[in-house]
């Protein structure tokens, strides 16, 4: 009978060995998958609170561009050079000062001469009206009195010499001669009558008028002149600073064409666009801030002006923003971010802004809350006020519910989650 191979021990107990483990480890495998199944989910680390009653403002914000109180782009009425210049770019003028001058020689000549001319007819309108007219006016009406008296007395010649006629004192031919007479002076008197109406109804009158448009025509080309004149004197209509000079001494100023801007920033105006519901909510006086940049602060200003018409292309509504700016430390032209303070709700239950999440359509927005067995829960809500900071609830929610400020995001339903530091993954969308 052979023997075993003597390497035959070693092998057989290598083979026990490997059942053995194999034997254990199927009787240990339902033990760990047991162990497995009783361990308990993880817990998701959230920031939480109950949201809170209290006041809260709605905030309406917008982008603006700052724009000068006023502004004027004065601009000569003439074309001319320019003879001197009275002020520079950031020079301080106020309201109807010269800042300009222009070559006016020829302008100065023309005013002196409508002058003269309206002198000479001031003088023939004096000449006129208290000498001439008055004068052909008396001459007519004593003519006319003189024209009655001889013809009154051609009628008593002619009256005498009748009888005298009857009682044969006196040939016929006399009479004939008186009543001749007595025409002759009845004819001077009509003409005389007449020419003394017509005098005293048209032509003194005409007369009076003549000689006021005259002067009136002498006097309006004395003052065109003048105004021409003073079209060379570029003065500021309003108080304020020198923004633009363009031209030097000596250059040709164009007509219609800005020679000196001024613009009054005592004060600026930002002019925003917003919804009109939002507009309907607020007030002239309303307080405002705006964000500057380069100023660390925001700046306060208050509404100005709100537009009663909305705008036909984007159907929004112009509103103004005045800042004052005494230090002129604003300068128009810099853009500005805007937030006015709209309506406020007094007893509002609000919770923070980075606890409001939206519906992957966005048709909906919810938050997530805790229930008494830490587990989370999305809850739809009804929003009203918004804010940067906080949002004011309308339904869904009460005061007494638990609401996931941050690490709310991402959230699967019956989460498991515990009250601590939130996670990097807990991002709030909206």
């Amino acid at each position: 009978m052979m023997k075993p191979p003597s390497h035959f021990p070693r092998l057989a107990s290598r083979t026990l060995m490997r059942s053995a483990i194999l034997l254990c480890a199927s009787l240990l495998l339902p033990l760990g998958c047991k162990k497995a199944e009783e361990t308990p989910a993880p817990e998701v680390a959230v920031q939480a609170a109950h949201p809170q009653q209290g006041s809260i403002s709605e905030q309406i914000a917008a982008d603006a561009i700052l724009s000068p109180l006023a502004q004027a782009a004065i601009s000569p009425k003439v074309s001319a050079p320019v003879k001197r210049f009275y002020v520079q770019r950031g020079s301080q003028v106020h309201e109807g000062e010269l800042l300009a001058t222009l070559e006016n020689s020829d302008l100065s000549a023309a005013a002196l001469d409508n002058k003269g001319s309206y002198t000479a007819a001031q003088a023939t309108f004096d000449t006129a009206t208290k000498a001439t007219a008055p004068e052909d006016l008396t001459k007519a009406r004593l003519d006319l009195a003189q024209a009655k008296a001889n013809l009154d007395l051609a009628q008593s010649i002619v009256t005498a010499r009748s009888q005298l006629f009857t009682q044969g004192a006196i040939p016929g031919r006399d009479l004939d001669t008186a009543k001749a007479a007595l025409v002759a002076s009845q004819a001077a008197y009509d003409i005389a009558k007449e020419h003394f109406d017509s005098m005293q109804s048209v032509s003194h009158k005409a007369a009076l008028e003549n000689a006021q448009g005259n002067l009136d025509s002498a006097k309006g080309k004395f003052l065109g002149a003048q105004a021409e004149l003073s079209y060379t004197e570029i003065r500021s209509p309003i108080a304020g600073v020198v923004t633009e000079r363009p031209l030097f001494v000596g250059e040709t100023a164009a007509a219609g064409t800005p020679l000196v801007t001024v613009m009054d920033t005592s004060a600026l105006i930002a002019k925003l666009h917003i919804a009109q519901m939002q507009a309907q909510q607020l007030e002239i006086g309303a307080p405002a801030t705006l964000t500057v940049p380069g100023i660390a602060q925001p700046v306060p200003a208050k509404v100005s002006l709100i537009s009663p018409a909305l705008d036909p292309g984007s159907t929004t509504v112009e509103v103004w923003l005045r800042v004052e700016n005494a230090k002129g430390l604003l300068k128009a032209g810099t853009p500005v971010h805007a937030s006015i303070q709209g309506r406020t709700i007094s007893n509002a239950l609000t919770v923070p802004a980075d606890a409001i999440q939206s519906s992957p359509d966005g048709s909906s927005k919810f938050v997530m809350v805790i229930a008494p067995d830490s587990t989370a829960h999305k809850r739809p809500v009804t929003l009203g006020i918004q804010n940067p900071d906080a949002v004011q609830i309308l339904s869904g929610i009460t005061a007494s519910d638990m609401v996931i400020s941050t690490g709310a995001y991402g959230l699967d339903e019956n989460t498991r989650v515990k009250i601590g530091v939130a996670t990097d993954s807990g991002k709030d969308a909206e």
